[in-house]
């Protein structure tokens, strides 16, 4: 189921967020309600992903270096943001 999701989250972050949703229970242990992951799914989705993934890789927190990876997450997520309204005005 791992490898699984990993894939989906290559390919879309959202639907792995979906999958996660309906196959497990992670969102709702790394997040205590259900407005965040609902607003990440919509406004930044690979941060809401690595931000759960981060949470249950451990100590059931995000600490140290998996901060780090919660930021380059964040990072992509404004990338992408950005690239497709810069494209958008170019055309």
């Amino acid at each position: 189921m791992g490898c699984f999701v990993f894939l989906l989250a290559l390919i879309s972050p959202r639907v792995a967020l979906f999958a996660i949703f309906l196959f497990s229970n992670l969102l709702s242990r790394a997040f205590d309600g259900s407005l965040l992951p609902l607003l990440g799914f919509f406004l930044l989705p690979w941060t809401t992903l690595a931000y759960a993934v981060m949470w249950s890789s451990g100590t059931n927190e995000v600490v140290g270096f998996e901060w780090f990876i919660v930021a380059i997450a964040f990072l992509a997520d404004i990338g992408a943001l950005g690239f497709g309204s810069r494209r958008g005005w170019r055309d």
